[in-house]
C-alpha cells in the first residue's frame, strides 16, 4: 500500500509540473498571415466559422509561426531539396494572401459555387485511449477536394429537405399506407403544416420564393417536375436561404448524418483496437499470471509511450492540414518527417525505462513473477516504438489530404495479420508469453509500412518531396504546440494506470480480472467515441455556416444517440458477464471477479457515452477548455479519491475501483 501512495504522489506531482508548462506554452500570440499559392483559393470555412471562441490551447498562432519560417526557408532554398518549378512551387507566391482566404473568396465560387457545410472530422486518433478526450485546434483546417465534394451534397440535401431545391426521387402514383407511414416517420424533410406534402415536394420555387422573395411563382403543374438547377443557382438558393434564416434541420436528417460520419470511424477504431484485444485473448488462454501481467505491461506502455507519442502528434492535425489547404503540399511531409525524428528521439529513454522496467513493477506489484512477465513483454515491444512514432506521423500525413480511408485500409490487413502472429508465435512456434509480445512489435511495425506502400502505389504522394535537411530545423514551436496535446491526453490516461497498479495490490487473479475489464470496456468505448467525433464536426460545421438551431436540433439528436449507444452497451455488458470473461480466460477465480465487477462497468457505459458526446459537443462549439478541466477535475478529485476508498477502505476492491471511475464520469 506504500509503494501505491508513493507512486500516486509521484504522478500527481508529475501533473502539476506538466500543467505549469503547459500554460506557459499555451500563451496567445497576434495571428499572423501564411501567404498561398498564387491562384489557390480556400473555402471560406476556415476563418468564416461563426462564433468558434479560442481554445485554452491557443495553437493558430504557433501553427502559422512554424509554416512561415518553412515557407520562407524552402522559398529561399538553392540546393535543389525540392523541385520549385513545378505546380507546387513557392516562386510565385503571393505574399499578401493569407492563408485563410479572404481574398480569394469569390474567385474560389467561381470555381467551387458551394458554401461550407460538412467536412469529415480530422485529426482522428484511431485507437485513443479509452476515456481520453483528445485536444483539437480551435480553428477548422482547411478543406482538401474530396471534403469541399462532401460540403456540396451535405447543402443539397438540406436545400431539398427545406424545399428550395427538387427532390431527389419523385414519388408517382398512389403510395402504400406502410409506405406513407414509413415516409412520415423516417423522411428527412422538413414538413410546412400549411402546405399539402406533394405540393411542398413538386412546388419547390414556390417554398423558395415565399422564403426570400426572389423567385416569381412558377405556374405548372406538379406532375410535369421541376428542372434541376445547375450549381450556381444551388449556391445562390443556399447563400439566401443561409441569410434568410430559413434553413431548419430534422432529427431524421441528422440522425443519418451521424450515422454516416460515425460508421466508417467506429469500424476503423475497432480494427486498431482489435490489435490489442488479439494479443490479450491470446495471453488470457497460457495463464492468468500472463493475463494481468499482460494488461500491466500493456498500462505501462500506454502511459510511458502510446499516449504521449500520441499526444505529440495531434500537433499536426493543424500543421499538414494548414500546410495542404494553403498550396504547399510539400510542407506536409516535412511536417510529419519533422515529428517522426522528434519522436524517435524519445526511444532511447522509453526504451532504458521498458529495459529495466522490472525493479520498478516489482515495487508496485506484490507478485514477483507479474513483474518480471510484464517486464519481458516491456523489453519486446522497445522494437515496436519506431513503428508506433511512424504510424502516428503517417496517420496525420494522409488524412491532411482527406484519405481518411487509408489507415482503415492499413488496418484491414494488419488487424488479421496480427491475430495470426499471436496465434503463430505463441502456439506454433511455442515463443508463448514472449510470443504474443513478439506478434505485437511486428504489426506496430507493419502499419506505417502498409501506409507508405498505399501513397506510393495508390495516393497521396504528391505531398511528399524525399527526405529533407529542413526536417531537423524549426522544432521550438512545433514543441510548444505539441506539448499541451500531450499533456492532457496523458492527465486522463494517467487515472488508468494508476487503478491498474491499485489492482495488483489485491493479488494477481484481480490483476488478470482488471485486464478483462480495460479490454472490454475499451472496445464498447470504440463506439460512443466515434458518435462524439461525428457530433464534434457536425455542430461546428452547422454553426460555421450560420444555422445555429439545426445545430443546437443536431445536438439534441446526438444526446440521444449517446443515450441509445450506452443503453445498447449496458445490455451487452450485464446480459454476457458471466460469458466475456471466459473469452478471455479459463480461470473460474478471474471469471467470477469479473463476472462481479462487470454490472459495475455496465453502468459505467451510460455515463462513458455521455460524457463522450457532451465532450463531443464542446469541441465543436470551440469550448475544449471546458471539457478539459471538466475532466481533470472529474477524475482526480472525484474519480481516484472514491476508486480508492471504495477500494481498499471498504474492501470491494475491483469493483469498488471502477464504481469510483463511473462517480467521477456521472460528475
Amino acid at each position: 500500500m506504500s509503494a501505491l501512495v508513493f507512486v500516486i504522489g509521484i504522478l500527481l506531482v508529475f501533473l502539476l509540473v506538466v500543467l505549469l508548462l503547459a500554460s506557459s506554452c499555451s500563451t496567445m500570440s497576434p495571428s499572423l498571415p501564411i501567404p498561398a499559392k498564387a491562384g489557390h483559393h480556400h473555402h471560406h470555412q476556415a476563418t468564416e466559422a461563426g462564433p468558434l471562441s479560442s481554445s485554452f490551447l491557443a495553437t493558430s498562432p504557433l501553427a502559422q509561426e512554424i509554416l512561415i519560417r518553412d515557407i520562407a526557408e524552402c522559398s529561399t532554398d538553392t540546393e535543389g531539396e525540392y523541385d520549385v518549378s513545378d505546380s507546387d512551387s513557392d516562386s510565385d507566391v503571393d505574399e499578401s494572401r493569407p492563408l485563410n482566404g479572404h481574398h480569394g473568396h469569390h474567385e474560389y465560387h467561381e470555381q467551387h459555387p458551394a458554401a461550407p457545410l460538412a467536412f469529415h472530422p480530422s485529426g482522428i486518433a484511431y485507437g485513443t485511449a479509452c476515456l481520453a478526450v483528445a485536444p483539437q485546434a480551435p480553428h477548422p483546417p482547411p478543406p482538401v477536394p474530396h471534403e469541399i465534394e462532401e460540403s456540396r451534397n451535405a447543402e443539397r440535401s438540406l436545400l431539398r429537405d427545406n424545399h428550395f431545391l427538387p427532390p431527389k426521387h419523385r414519388r408517382t402514383g398512389e403510395e402504400s399506407t406502410l409506405r406513407r407511414l414509413y415516409r412520415r416517420i423516417f423522411s428527412t424533410k422538413v414538413r410546412d403544416p400549411s402546405l399539402d406534402d406533394l405540393f411542398a415536394d413538386t412546388h419547390t420555387d414556390l417554398i423558395f420564393a415565399k422564403a426570400v422573395e426572389t423567385t416569381p411563382l412558377l405556374e405548372r403543374d406538379y406532375e410535369a417536375g421541376l428542372p434541376t438547377p445547375d450549381s450556381d443557382e444551388e449556391h445562390n438558393r443556399w447563400e439566401a436561404a443561409v441569410a434568410a434564416n430559413v434553413i431548419k434541420t430534422t432529427w431524421q436528417r441528422e440522425a443519418k448524418t451521424l450515422v454516416q460520419y460515425s460508421a466508417p470511424l467506429i469500424v476503423a477504431f475497432l480494427l486498431h483496437y482489435s490489435v490489442t484485444i488479439g494479443s490479450v485473448l491470446t495471453v488470457g488462454r497460457i495463464g492468468m499470471l500472463e493475463l494481468g501481467a499482460v494488461n500491466l505491461a500493456t498500462m505501462t506502455a500506454s502511459i510511458t509511450c502510446y499516449v504521449p507519442v500520441q499526444g505529440l502528434a495531434t500537433c499536426l492535425d493543424t500543421l499538414c492540414a494548414q500546410a495542404y489547404g494553403s498550396g504547399h503540399k510539400h510542407l506536409v511531409g516535412l511536417q510529419a518527417q519533422r515529428m517522426t525524428y522528434l519522436l524517435w528521439l524519445l526511444i532511447p529513454p522509453i526504451g532504458a525505462l521498458w529495459f529495466f522496467s522490472e525493479p520498478i513493477l516489482a515495487s508496485v506489484v506484490p507478485d514477483a513473477e507479474t513483474a518480471r512477465l510484464a517486464a519481458l513483454y516491456l523489453r519486446i515491444l522497445i522494437f515496436g516504438i519506431p513503428g508506433v512514432a511512424a504510424f502516428e506521423s503517417g496517420k496525420r500525413f494522409v488524412q491532411a489530404q482527406g484519405l481518411f480511408h487509408a489507415t482503415t485500409y492499413a488496418l484491414l490487413i494488419a488487424a488479421p495479420l496480427s491475430f495470426f502472429m499471436n496465434w503463430f508465435f505463441v502456439w506454433k512456434l511455442g515463443w508463448h508469453f514472449a510470443g504474443a509480445a513478439t506478434a505485437m512489435a511486428v504489426t506496430q511495425n507493419l502499419l506505417p509500412l502498409l501506409l507508405v506502400a498505399y501513397v506510393y502505389f495508390i495516393e497521396g504522394a504528391e505531398c511528399w518531396r524525399g527526405f529533407s535537411r529542413r526536417a531537423f530545423s524549426n522544432w521550438g514551436p512545433m514543441i510548444k504546440l505539441a506539448l499541451p496535446g500531450m499533456i492532457m491526453i496523458e492527465a486522463q490516461f494517467s487515472v488508468l494506470e494508476i487503478l491498474t497498479i491499485a489492482a495488483g495490490q489485491f493479488g494477481t487473479a484481480n490483476l488478470a480480472a482488471q485486464s478483462v475489464l480495460v479490454t472490454t470496456t475499451s472496445t464498447a468505448f470504440n463506439i460512443p467515441f466515434p458518435l462524439a467525433i461525428a457530433a464534434s464536426t457536425r455542430v461546428a460545421n452547422l454553426i460555421g455556416a450560420r444555422l445555429v438551431g439545426a445545430a443546437r436540433t443536431s445536438a439534441k439528436v446526438a444526446l440521444a444517440a449517446g443515450c441509445v449507444v450506452g443503453l445498447f452497451n449496458l445490455t451487452m455488458l450485464s446480459t454476457l458477464r458471466h460469458k466475456i470473461p471466459l473469452i478471455f480466460t479459463d480461470d473460474e477465480d478471474v471469471a467470477a471477479i469479473v463476472a462481479q465487477a462487470m454490472t459495475v462497468c455496465a453502468v459505467l457505459q451510460i455515463f462513458d457515452a455521455l460524457a463522450a458526446v457532451s465532450h463531443g459537443l464542446l469541441r465543436g462549439l470551440g469550448r475544449q477548455a471546458v471539457g478539459g478541466y471538466a475532466n481533470l477535475f472529474s477524475y482526480y478529485f472525484v474519480a481516484l479519491p472514491v476508486s480508492l476508498g471504495t477500494g481498499f477502505w471498504m474492501g470491494w476492491k475491483l469493483a469498488g475501483l471502477w464504481f469510483g471511475l463511473t462517480a467521477g464520469l456521472a460528475v
